[in-house]
């Protein structure tokens, strides 16, 4: 596994897929869309290279394991357009300024789909070691 590659997310396919697919006047359901295709694109890369999640101490309870998977949020696709010379630093400003009020105006989550009601994520690995 070449340096790196496991704690990365921006795979040059993944970069050459928003080149693709990127226009200025997609809607947000569009852009939400072509997130989840970026998202199933680094799934897919994870498995088929046999890349390891790098191995991470939780602060709540100290046990160590496996990291999270690599999270493709839709402020990173919007922050990705400028950070790859897709779009200008201006257009990129508005355009994450437009997702925050979107996002809660929709009361979306990272991802762009509808937060859950209900209190807080359970500890993530508790039944690991429970």
């Amino acid at each position: 596994m070449p340096a790196g590659e496991r704690s990365q997310t921006w795979f040059p396919e993944l970069v050459a897929e928003l080149r693709a697919s990127w226009r200025s006047d997609l809607s947000w359901a569009a852009i939400i869309t072509l997130r989840d295709r970026l998202q199933a694109m680094v799934d897919e890369i994870i498995v088929t290279r046999g890349i390891k999640r790098a191995r991470v101490r939780c602060f709540h309870c100290g046990h160590v394991g496996p990291g999270a998977p690599p999270v493709i949020s839709v402020r990173g696709v919007i922050l990705a357009l400028q950070r790859f010379g897709i779009e200008p630093q201006d257009a990129v400003h508005r355009l994450d300024k437009a997702w925050a009020k979107h996002r809660a105006q929709e009361q979306l989550d990272l991802r762009g789909q509808q937060v859950q009601a209900g209190g807080p994520a359970p500890h993530a690995h508790a039944e690991e070691h429970a």
